[in-house]
């Protein structure tokens, strides 16, 4: 089981976490084309070769088509019209809609088949973006808020998936579409050619102006989203903590600031697109009107025929089509360059924990050793150090219990055993070896963990007690329950074990979720034990039902016990006081009462000076 143990880190908050997130990405200027996004995110359209190379035989279709009919209908007039040749007309028109059936058919095809393999390229990456997440360490986590990542997953990606299964196939349609244009029309008449191709220069200003623009625009878009995503993430996560301090105004000026943020750098966005794309179309019908008035004028001279000019003005028109496509690519590849960047930037994050070359599979056939050997460990570089030249020794089969005050280190202790973080000096040995030298998998498979917040995840109670043991029989699952005094409430319900747990297990009191993560470790016979402050959130009576279970789970496993309630310790084999990350006192409970040193100071304070746990806790 690799469950996190929460920590708190100094200025990591959620809401830190953004501006460390974003890195001031807005700031930052990079080329408007990105070679490395491009040539990365291309590599996922490489297991649809065959379903591509069609969509670029019907773009190839498509290319000719468009090319072909101008020139049916100057063959139509010239040839059929003007000399009232009324079987060459009706030959004609029956190619010409034949030409705008295949043109339509091939049309059609093509988006079919860009949509499946977009969809595709879009699952893809979302599941392979979900892995990584998956594999990066816990530091990454606590720096990096849930609403911000998931805005990366889902906006970033679909961005990147438009220029994927759209852009690249339009862009290269286009681009041929307007090769063979400009060759027709150049063949056709070079000087109405050259006439409609002045406005061209005009169009590359424009569009280099809106793209050293955009860059900037589309990259604050992104930020903005994704500060959106995180502070409504992170306000429902809270939604309880606000409404019991009244806090409802204030969460709402504050998403209002991000929101508006938000809306300001899409419009600022789109402001652009709005002034540079009508710009486009303009220059496309002064073109229009440029040919119009010379080309009518030759035809009056009759230097160029009619069919030649209606032709020309078609091929005008749909010169100017792909060039507006074009200059909307552009809006697409600022977008998705942006969104690019910062997925890679997620993709190419290592965890800050890996596996050794050669790491072997850790195997423990009964309770371990677990020593810590003048272990130094802060959560990141520049943080303070939490523990300092720490020196621990667990027996096999002990069942030791760290105690201290908050941030003394007791978490950390538990975190280095499961190696969710690394030892900046020292080293955490399991039987006397290192756990950097054994695989994560293996290591974090024989230990079981039992969280001071009790998660539970969507689907039946079952399936979260076998969450670490997906093959366990319900037998299995009903003995595991009965063990940690679950299988009672479990089975007073209408569904019993098949009761779904409701999002954030609503439906779940504290003590009840307790007892099914209890349950979840005792499925999985971890040989290492850790509870983080297992009973703190519960009440007496079910505090006295978990006791009960962990009795039963202790045995023949060693086993860590982070506690703040003395009271639930006593009975440990050893009592570790922890002070700013030393362990400055061990013993049992009453040699350490007897001591009057670190320990017994702790217990008067609880207890007060009767020296008598609380009722209900002995």
């Amino acid at each position: 089981m690799g469950f996190g143990i929460g920590v708190s880190n100094p200025g990591m908050g959620p809401r830190g976490a953004l501006d460390s997130f974003s890195g001031g990405e807005e700031d930052r200027r990079g080329a408007v084309f990105n070679k490395r996004v491009v040539t990365r995110m291309l590599a996922y359209l490489r297991p649809y070769r065959r379903q591509m190379t069609l969509a670029v035989l019907t773009m190839l279709v498509i290319t000719a088509l468009t090319l072909l009919t101008p020139y049916l209908l100057k063959l139509a007039i010239d040839q059929a019209i003007t000399h009232g040749d009324r079987e060459e007309l009706i030959r004609l028109s029956v190619y010409t809609a034949l030409a705008y059936t295949a043109l339509y058919g091939a049309t059609a095809a093509q988006q079919y088949l860009l949509s499946w393999v977009g969809q595709r390229v879009l699952a893809n990456l979302r599941s392979e973006l979900f892995a990584h997440l998956q594999k990066l360490s816990l530091g990454y986590h606590d720096t990096h808020i849930v609403g911000v990542t998931v805005s990366r997953v889902m906006n970033d990606v679909a961005a990147i998936n438009e220029l994927l299964s759209q852009g690249v196939i339009t862009l290269v349609g286009d681009v041929l579409v307007l090769a063979g244009i400009m060759a027709i029309m150049l063949s056709m008449n070079s000087y109405l050619a050259l006439l409609a191709f002045t406005v061209l220069p005009l169009m590359v200003l424009a569009t280099w102006w809106f793209s050293s623009r955009a860059r900037g625009a589309f990259r604050r878009t992104r930020t903005s989203v994704a500060r959106v995503v995180g502070d409504l993430a992170e306000d429902i996560s809270g939604v309880r903590v606000i409404q019991a301090f009244g806090q409802e105004n204030t969460s709402q000026e504050r998403f209002n600031q991000v929101n508006e943020a938000n809306r300001d750098a899409n419009i600022s966005a789109m402001n652009l697109s709005f002034i540079f794309l009508p710009a486009i179309e303009f220059l496309g019908v002064l073109a229009t009107v440029i040919v119009l008035w010379f080309g009518g004028q030759a035809v009056a001279r009759e230097a160029v025929t009619l069919g030649t000019l209606v032709a020309f003005l078609s091929y005008v028109t749909r010169f100017f089509q792909p060039v507006q496509e074009l200059s909307r690519m552009v809006t697409t590849l600022q977008s998705a360059m942006a969104g690019g960047e910062q997925v890679l930037r997620l993709l190419d994050t290592p965890p800050e924990v890996q596996d050794r070359p050669g790491a072997v599979e850790l195997t423990l056939d009964g309770a371990p050793r677990i020593d810590f050997e003048a272990v130094d460990f802060r959560y990141r570089p520049g943080l303070p150090i939490v523990l300092s030249g720490l020196d621990l020794s667990i027996l096999p089969g002990q069942t030791v219990a760290l105690v201290g005050a908050t941030g003394a280190g007791k978490s950390s202790i538990a975190n280095l055993i499961a190696r969710f973080y690394e030892v900046e000096r020292g080293a955490v040995k399991i039987n006397g070896v290192d756990v950097r030298d054994v695989t994560q998998t293996s290591l974090r498979r024989q230990i079981g963990l039992v969280p001071q917040d009790a998660f539970l995840f969507s689907g039946s109670i079952a399936d979260n007690i076998r969450y670490g043991r997906p093959g366990a029989s319900d037998a299995q699952v009903e003995q595991a329950a009965r063990l940690a005094n679950a299988h009672e409430f479990i089975s007073a319900r209408p569904e019993g074990y098949q009761t779904l747990v409701q999002e954030g297990a609503a439906n779940l009191s504290v003590g009840q979720r307790q007892l099914v993560c209890i349950a979840r470790a005792i499925l999985t016979d971890p040989r290492i034990l850790i509870l983080d402050e297992a009973t703190s959130n519960v009440d007496s009576l079910t505090e006295a039902l978990i006791q009960d279970a962990l009795r039963a789970l202790f045995q023949g496993r060693t086993s860590v016990v982070i506690a703040h309630r003395l009271s639930t310790i006593r009975n440990a084999d050893l009592i570790c006081v922890v002070e700013g990350g030393r362990v400055v006192e061990q013993g049992r409970h009453a040699e350490l009462l007897a001591r009057g040193g670190a320990y017994a100071a702790l217990y008067q304070r609880q207890f007060g000076g009767g020296g008598q746990p609380e009722a209900g806790h002995s």
